[in-house]
């Protein structure tokens, strides 16, 4: 074969699908904690419904913080290293990577408002270089969870909230939504905090020492990183308590209700899918759970001395004998 149509020949395979479906495209992922398995299998597979394959056109670059102070360098990290997509699997984590770039696209998950912390302009056009997936809709939720608890616990008239003073999100939580849901379910709420794990039995026992009728710890990082800690506080000092997300009602806790988050995490899938294609950011609506789990331990609540009543145990996605 002349040199020429050597040459040739090897552009047009160079140029041909087989070879060019082979280019891997690389995704940096940051988060503060590993994902749950159930939430990382669910990734994947959102993936491989769109033909995505780790390993074969796809490369990640994974970087797990521990705390959040360290976010913003990773989130530097994953830019240098030339991603093609960002992904956060929390609000800090994508507050950290959008500002650490404007034109590396961005895909969040688990994120409640992503409006009030700055990182989209509206849901429905996002604008900028970042979307998502929305974990709740705001102002309704929490008081959602509470219905759900009063229905366990019907007496209850104080609670106590565990929040994380390093989340914006609980911030606007306890501004707004809180005093809200106080008003209109007649309710009053002891409001402790905790950064870290070791400031977690303070906060408990600060709260339990303020005498209230049930807890509700909020949704972060930080007590999901801790969750057989948070149910195991939470039934030492005898409090009812409702969490975000099964992880908590798995192993010991009283009862979850959120939304599906390996749901989520499978939707995100779609999005990587979308913006590897062309897609811009800011012309992909961010979008609200479709599904939400309920899901209750028995065994906890006879430990409690409570009787789930039947009406909530139908509603009941999961139940923990």
């Amino acid at each position: 074969m002349k040199r020429r149509e050597f040459i040739a020949a090897t552009a047009a395979l160079l140029l041909s699908p087989a070879v060019a479906q082979e280019i891997r495209r690389r995704i940096g992922l940051l988060f503060v904690n590993e994902l749950p398995p159930a939430w990382q299998s669910a990734w994947l597979d959102g993936l491989r419904n769109h033909d995505w394959v780790e390993g074969k056109n796809l490369t990640f670059e994974y970087r797990f913080a521990r705390s959040q102070d360290r976010l913003p360098a990773m989130a530097a990290e994953l830019v240098a290293v030339g991603a093609d997509v960002l992904m956060a699997g929390n609000p800090q984590a994508a507050v950290a990577l959008k500002s650490a770039t404007a034109s590396v696209p961005i895909v969040f998950v688990g994120v409640a408002d992503p409006i009030r912390i700055g990182l989209v302009n509206n849901l429905a056009r996002p604008g900028g270089n970042i979307t998502g997936l929305a974990t709740f809709v705001p102002g309704q939720f929490i008081s959602k969870q509470i219905e759900i608890l009063r229905e366990l616990v019907p007496t209850v008239s104080k609670i106590a909230v565990v929040a994380n003073p390093g989340n914006a999100i609980h911030k606007f939580v306890l501004a707004e939504e809180l005093p809200q849901a106080a008003g209109k379910l007649g309710l009053n709420f002891v409001i402790v905090e905790a950064a870290t794990a070791e400031e977690l039995d303070t906060a408990f026992a600060a709260a339990a020492a303020q005498q209230p009728d049930a807890i509700v710890p909020f949704g972060d990082p930080l007590t999901l990183r801790n969750a057989p800690q948070v149910a195991a506080l939470a039934a030492k000092h005898r409090l009812p308590a409702i969490y975000l997300s099964r992880e908590f009602a798995t192993p010991a806790g009283l009862i979850s209700y959120g939304p599906d988050y390996p749901d989520l995490f499978r939707r995100a899938g779609g999005y990587v899918d979308k913006i590897l294609k062309g897609n811009k950011p800011s012309e992909l609506p961010v979008e609200q759970p479709t599904k939400y789990e309920l899901v209750i331990n028995l065994k906890a609540a006879k430990e409690l001395g409570l009787t789930v009543p039947p009406t909530l145990l139908a509603r009941a996605d999961d139940v923990i004998e």
